[in-house]
């Protein structure tokens, strides 16, 4: 088995960032819970990467899953989705936050371009006024979390 490339994982968010704004790369973000990576998720992250230079993956870390989706999420730790997410190639660095929202780390990033996926409006987008754009990239119809848990 291959061992994931754990050098995608941004530890110190800070000087990470001050490196990648001195090689003047178009920054695109997105964020999620992505407990139980589906072909919406990859959906959603290959559109994504297709934006810029750079896709930045923020993850949801485990008490604030449980938080917003409830007492038995997440089903995969925050290491391990951080790391299936590093796995792919289309995803260039994975930070997590442990806020319900991700403003914070946008605020820190200030992405070029912000992406959610289509249950998002523009306007509800949390950070669409830090970024230069907001991008909400069409759900591919059937596929959640969620129901992926419900039909278990």
């Amino acid at each position: 088995m291959q061992h994931p490339d754990t050098s995608k994982i941004i530890q110190d968010l800070d000087s990470f960032i001050a490196t990648l704004r001195c090689k003047n790369k178009t920054i695109v973000f997105t964020n999620g819970c992505f407990d139980l990576l589906h072909e919406g998720h990859l959906h959603l992250i290959t559109e994504s990467k297709k934006l810029g230079s750079v896709l930045i993956v923020a993850v949801n870390d485990d008490a604030s899953v449980k938080r917003l989706k409830g007492a038995t999420r997440p089903v995969e730790s925050l290491e391990t989705r951080m790391k299936h997410l590093a796995e792919l190639d289309m995803v260039d660095y994975v930070v997590s936050f442990s806020e319900d929202t991700p403003l914070q780390i946008i605020e820190k990033i200030q992405p070029d371009i912000l992406v959610k996926g289509g249950d998002y409006k523009k306007e509800e987008v949390v950070g669409n006024h830090i970024a230069r754009k907001t991008v909400i990239i069409p759900l591919l119809e059937g596929f959640s979390t969620t129901k992926i848990i419900q039909s278990k």
